[in-house]
């Protein structure tokens, strides 16, 4: 377990990985809806 000291930088370094994990998931349905949309027509 992380002393008392390092909690907040781990939050906030888990807080940034979720964030940079929504976005991403995000876009990757973006690209995937567009390839679909090119190769269908």
């Amino acid at each position: 377990m992380a002393s008392n000291n390092d909690m907040k930088a781990h939050e906030g370094t888990y807080a940034g990985v979720m964030s940079m994990l929504k976005w991403g998931t995000i876009a990757s349905v973006l690209v995937t809806a567009l390839v679909i949309i090119l190769i269908s027509n």
